[in-house]
C-alpha cells in the first residue's frame, strides 16, 4: 500500500516535524539518509521510516509526498521518524554553547564534543536547535553520542560551579591560565559577538587560540582546536 494523499494524518505529521515547533511538541525528528538512519536504529529511537522507493525498507509514500518532506538540496528516498531520547552522561569536560545559533555549527559542534569527551553539551535558549535537519547533518550521527541539554545558562553555569567544575569561555584575544586538574566547562560564543557579558561575569576565566594573520576563528573550527588541546593536555 502507498500513501499518496497529504490528507494523510501520519503524513501531515510527519511535515509538521519540520518545524521546531512540532518537533518540541510531538517529541519526534526526521532523520535523513541511510547512514544517519543506521546511527538512529542502533540507539533504538527509529518510529517509523519512510520511503519512496519500492525496494527499500520503510511505509511507501508517493514521490509528491516524499518531495514535501525533503530540508536539503541533497534528495533522500528514505526518511526516519525519530523519538526524542536523551540519556543523561555525566562528564568531567562540558560544552557550552553561548547563542551559537548557525545550524551548521552547532552541528559541527556537538560532533567534535563526541569526539574529545565533552559528552554533555548545554547550550543556550537562543541556540539553534539540535534537532534541525542541519545540526543532524553536521553532526554526522553525534547526537546521538551526547547528552544535550537547553536552558538558561546563568543557572546552569551557577549549578556546575557548584559541583566543583572551573567555568571558562573562549575570548579571540584574552589568554588566562585555566587548570588543567579539574572538571572544566568550556564556553563558546555567538559567530557575531561572542560571549554574553553577563556570562562572562559567572566565569572563572578565559582561553584563546593564537593565531597569525586573522584575528579569530570560526566558533566550530575554535571549538574543536580547544576541546582536542584540552583533551591532550596541550593549552
Amino acid at each position: 500500500m502507498i500513501i499518496s494523499s497529504k490528507h494523510n494524518s501520519s503524513f501531515k505529521l510527519w511535515v509538521k516535524l519540520k518545524t521546531k515547533k512540532y518537533r518540541d511538541s510531538y517529541g519526534l525528528f526526521l532523520v535523513y539518509g541511510k547512514h544517519l538512519i543506521e546511527q538512529a536504529k542502533a540507539q533504538d529511537v527509529i518510529v517509523d521510516i519512510l520511503t519512496s522507493n519500492p525496494d527499500q525498507e520503510g511505509i511507501l509514500l508517493s514521490k509528491e509526498l516524499m518531495d514535501d518532506l525533503q530540508q536539503a538540496e541533497t534528495y533522500f528516498d528514505q526518511i526516519a521518524v525519530c523519538k526524542k531520547t536523551n540519556p543523561v552522561k555525566k562528564s568531567d569536560k562540558i560544552l557550552i554553547l553561548d547563542d551559537v545559533q548557525d545550524p551548521d555549527n552547532v552541528g559541527a559542534l556537538i560532533r567534535s564534543a563526541s569526539a574529545f569527551g565533552f559528552v554533555h553539551v548545554i547550550v543556550s535558549l537562543k541556540s539553534a536547535d539540535f534537532y534541525n535537519e542541519k545540526v543532524i547533518r553536521a553532526s554526522k550521527g553525534a547526537i546521538f553520542d551526547v547528552f544535550l541539554e537547553r536552558r538558561p545558562l546563568h543557572q546552569a553555569i551557577v549549578e556546575l560551579k557548584n559541583q566543583g567544575y572551573q567555568v571558562i569561555y573562549a575570548d579571540a584575544h584574552d589568554m588566562g591560565k585555566p587548570k588543567k586538574s579539574v572538571k572544566t566547562v568550556i564556553i563558546l560564543g555567538n559567530e557575531g559577538h561572542g560571549i554574553n557579558e553577563q556570562i562572562k561575569q559567572l566565569c572563572d576565566g578565559a582561553i584563546s587560540i593564537k593565531t597569525q594573520n586573522v584575528e579569530s576563528l570560526n566558533v566550530s573550527v575554535a571549538g574543536g582546536i580547544l576541546m582536542y588541546e584540552w583533551r591532550n593536555e596541550l593549552l
